[in-house]
């Protein structure tokens, strides 16, 4: 069942080549970012080139209840007027955060450090996450978290009357974590350190010193060392938000796998602790094109030209997982199509998701007829060829937008076709993905048709 309406039934068939300019949605992590800092500066901020998912509008709808005033002005385009570092109302409703994990932890990390209560929940899948990574770090400024047992949703906040800065070290790779420590260290005097062993994407410290704030980065013995100095006037903002390279991964591992396509995906973020996927692909004999290289948004984005090509199965470095964690979903759907065998080591934060997507992929792919490893911290995948997977099976997708699309994509190349349980998850973060696919030639339809 989804979380926002009915479940949508969906298959995908096998295809002809798919063909034309696949024009993907923004960067959902910035979008998050850009109106969560947008209501922390002071002034308006406008953003164009948001993703207009369903996490993000959700984000949009928390930051009006704290106090912001944000409108939307244009496909993609909106308005944001801040009211100030400190400066959040406390809410008179529950946030819904929907889907959202990113959502729900970073605005918990922004509102911290300051004297309001907020009360957050979720949908089925968001309220089984555990948030206590996040919530404990956050007691360390002065807040405190009640949530049900084992620190998940729904939960209230007290955020912190008189907070301290912090010096922490992030225990997993996290992007989310190290965000909402960094957002709640806006709030408190001093300097707020944080320390990331291995290096996650780094959005939220480059949005900080575009909105102002006096942030420092760098690589010692003990990992990544992050010092933010707290309680800056943030300036508001122009943000143009790029293209996200994790939906991107999408209409790309596509046109690798449907014989003969090609096919071109203009202004994808480049970000180099978010292209993991990018370089694996082409360790595996990838044909991709990084067409006209520039900068957007103060991110480095490049129009990718992708053909369909033969793959070899590889090892992955563990340490590439933090900058490909969201797309080990379809890199296990490609590497189905690969001769040989894919080793994918160090995943384990996966297990945590919107689904435990080790298992739903595993499963799913099993059903489709192809071999599966997994351990705790690795999942191989056992590769059949360009068009030796079997697929005639249904996917759970659990609630979650990435198994929903990874199995459809696969079914674009399998020999039988591959049907999902439930399409409507895909809403939360590519809604635009079934007629884009469509547009590109993929036999993708629901099953009520």
């Amino acid at each position: 069942m989804s979380g926002h309406g009915e479940p949508i039934p969906m298959t995908a068939r096998k295809s002809g080549p798919l063909r034309g300019v696949a024009e993907v949605p923004g960067d959902k992590s910035i979008s998050h970012r850009a109106l969560i800092l947008g209501a922390l500066a002071v002034g308006e901020t406008t953003v164009t080139g948001l993703l207009e998912g369903q996490d993000v509008l959700d984000t949009a709808e928390a930051m009006r209840a704290f106090g912001a005033e944000v409108t939307r002005t244009g496909e993609g385009a909106w308005s944001v007027h801040g009211v100030g570092v400190g400066g959040f109302a406390e809410p008179k409703q529950v946030i819904d955060c929907g889907n959202s994990g990113t959502g729900v932890r970073l605005i918990m990390g922004a509102m911290a450090t300051s004297p309001v209560t907020a009360t957050f929940t979720g949908d089925a899948s968001l309220n089984k996450r555990p948030m206590g990574r996040v919530t404990d770090p956050l007691t360390l400024f002065g807040a405190h978290a009640y949530g049900r047992r084992g620190g998940r949703l729904p939960m209230t906040v007290v955020g912190a009357d008189d907070p301290v800065p912090v010096r922490y070290a992030v225990p997993v790779p996290s992007a989310q974590v190290k965000s909402a420590v960094l957002l709640a260290g806006l709030n408190a005097p001093g300097q707020t350190i944080v320390i990331e062993k291995d290096a996650t994407r780094d959005h939220t410290e480059r949005m900080l010193r575009g909105f102002g704030a006096e942030l420092t980065s760098e690589d010692r013995a003990e990992g990544r060392v992050i010092t933010l100095t707290g309680q800056p006037e943030l300036r508001p903002q122009t943000v143009a938000v790029p293209r996200d390279p994790s939906s991107a991964a999408f209409p790309v591992c596509a046109a690798l796998i449907v014989e003969g396509s090609d096919i071109l995906v203009p202004g994808v973020s480049q970000n180099p602790t978010r292209n993991g996927l990018y370089t694996t692909l082409v360790e595996m004999g990838a044909d991709i094109a990084f067409e006209n290289p520039r900068e957007e948004g103060g991110e480095p984005v490049a129009d990718l030209r992708v053909r369909a090509s033969t793959l070899k199965g590889i090892e992955v470095p563990e340490e590439r997982a933090a900058s490909m964690i969201d797309e080990y979903p379809i890199l296990s759907v490609v590497a189905a199509f690969a001769d040989g065998t894919t080793v994918m080591r160090g995943v384990k934060e996966l297990r945590v998701k919107e689904s435990d997507r080790i298992d739903a992929m595993a499963r799913g792919l099993e059903a489709c007829g192809v071999g599966i490893e997994e351990e705790e911290d690795v999942l191989i995948v056992h590769g059949m060829g360009p068009k030796g997977v079997p697929g005639g099976a249904t996917a759970k997708t659990r609630i979650d937008h990435r198994i929903a699309m990874s199995f459809l994509i696969l079914g674009l190349a399998a020999r039988k076709p591959v049907g999902i349980d439930d399409g409507a998850p895909i809403a939360t973060s590519f809604p635009v993905f079934e007629n884009l696919m469509k547009g590109l030639g993929a036999d993708i339809g629901r099953a009520e048709r």
